[in-house]
């Protein structure tokens, strides 16, 4: 059900919520979560713009009403800087699909194991190509703590927030405004953890290590700056910078050494500002892995002596140590070595995909039409002597935006066998990179910040005549 208008969704939930003055009560808590939240949640997706806005404000109110609160990790992870914690590893997961059912199966896993040190995000590029604004991001992980339960500090994470290399060769001051613009839609939708990636910008070309990082580090500080002086107040947004950009040459520590130092500098420059929180490095991995002819994936040798050492300089800076990107297609004997280095944070992102659209129950008719629609819109990026396999493997994430209401409405039976093999994929990780038992410490370290916003304009026209005055 999809409602047609703002006065639709009000009487709808008189029975179980209550808006007066812009302000929210929850008035029935089971019932808002066995019936009225699914509802809210496609209103915010697929709903019309009033109906969007008015749902994404009410979504968003709930959860600070209940404590399904956005949050920034930035205390937890200066706290391991200073040795407060250790042997843990951070899962940062990207959700392209299916964002309210994927992070509930997220969520279930973390109640059902005390997990609170994780992450839900989505980069620049899946933002596009899944049609996942941030205020709809925001909206879907919400509505899905507030359906399991979840009333822990929720951490939402824009992942590479990317300066277009192209872009800034021709237009430097455009390519930089195009993040910053993104990251002014973000962080007032709840992306109080945003990663930095200006390392498109690094110039390996010289011998000099300041000149390869000049630019990642100046415009490092220059978003910094951005970033800081749009955060609510109370909120310090956890902010990580890059020193290698993934799938290319392993990162060092003197290029960590000369980016983080002249970031500092400049940014002291700029003002009092707060730093980074994390570094992320590349250590022999890839977006998505390397997929072989037939379609299986290459393995991959992880350089866990180097992802150490440059956790451990990242810490000697005061930020809480290394982020590992382009992990979740590794070999599952990995990822108990991640915590063993005292990696920080590490990104899973296709491997959730392949398990959703590879699933025996995924309906062979609606892959079909995933695959003939990637043969005509994405046609140009076939290579030559490429397989098919090859092919759709590559693509297909692109096929998420335009099939999101028939992936939405995949049939019931499929969901209970889907979402629940997706549950235990989180709990493996969770457990793998020892992020169980973290509730207790993230609620310890964390300091939640309510943060309340107004009504939006459409849904207050009108006023008693839309039933929104009780």
């Amino acid at each position: 059900m999809i409602h047609e208008s703002v006065y639709e969704i009000r009487q709808q939930i008189k029975p179980y919520i209550k808006v007066a003055g812009g302000q929210v009560e929850v008035t029935d808590l089971e019932r808002l979560r066995s019936q009225g939240i699914d509802t809210l949640v496609r209103d915010a997706v697929f709903g019309a713009e009033p109906v969007k806005q008015f749902s994404r404000w009410l979504i968003w109110e709930l959860g600070q009403a209940l404590g399904a609160r956005p949050a920034s990790i930035h205390e937890y992870y200066i706290a391991r800087a200073r040795n407060a914690w250790q042997d843990r590893t951070v899962p940062a997961m990207n959700i392209r699909f299916t964002t309210y059912d994927t992070i509930r199966a997220a969520l279930r896993a973390a109640n059902a194991t005390q997990a609170g040190a994780i992450i839900f995000e989505i980069a620049r590029s899946e933002m596009s190509y899944t049609d996942q604004p941030p205020a709809e991001y925001a909206a879907c992980a919400i509505a899905a703590a507030i359906k399991e339960g979840y009333f822990h500090p929720l951490f939402i994470q824009g992942d590479h927030f990317q300066v277009k290399a192209a872009t800034f060769k021709s237009n430097p001051e455009a390519a930089i405004q195009e993040v910053k613009d993104l990251i002014a839609e973000a962080i007032p939708a709840g992306f109080w953890n945003i990663d930095i990636d200006t390392s498109t910008l690094v110039e390996l070309e010289s011998d000099d290590l300041n000149k390869q990082q000049y630019h990642n580090y100046m415009r490092s500080a220059e978003i910094t700056k951005f970033v800081r002086d749009l955060e609510p107040e109370g909120v310090t947004v956890s902010l990580g910078g890059e020193i290698g950009e993934v799938g290319h040459k392993n990162s060092t520590p003197e290029e960590l050494d000369a980016y983080v130092t002249n970031y500092n500098e400049v940014l002291a420059d700029l003002g009092d500002y707060a730093g980074l929180s994390k570094i992320s490095v590349q250590t022999g991995t890839s977006h998505g892995g390397i997929v072989l002819p037939d379609g299986s994936i290459a393995t991959v040798a992880v350089d866990f002596d180097t992802l150490k050492v440059l956790g451990e300089r990242a810490r000697h800076y005061g930020a809480g140590g290394a982020v590992q990107h382009g992990a979740s297609t590794l070999p599952r004997d990995y990822f108990n070595k991640f915590p063993e280095v005292q990696t920080l944070e590490i990104h899973l992102a296709t491997g959730f995909m392949n398990l959703f659209l590879d699933h025996a129950a995924f309906p062979a008719s609606l892959k079909q039409r995933l695959y003939a629609h990637l043969d005509v819109a994405h046609a140009k990026e076939r290579k030559a002597n490429e397989t098919d396999a090859q092919f759709y493997y590559k693509t297909r994430k692109n096929a998420v935006g335009p099939y999101k209401p028939e992936l939405w409405g995949l049939p019931e039976g499929f969901k209970a066998e889907v979402y629940g093999a997706l549950e235990e994929e989180f709990r493996f990780f969770y457990e793998k990179l020892n992020a169980v038992g973290t509730q207790g410490l993230i609620d310890e370290l964390v300091t939640p910040v309510e943060v309340h916003k107004p009504m939006p304009a459409s849904a207050r026209a009108g006023g008693d005549d839309l039933g929104l005055a009780d």
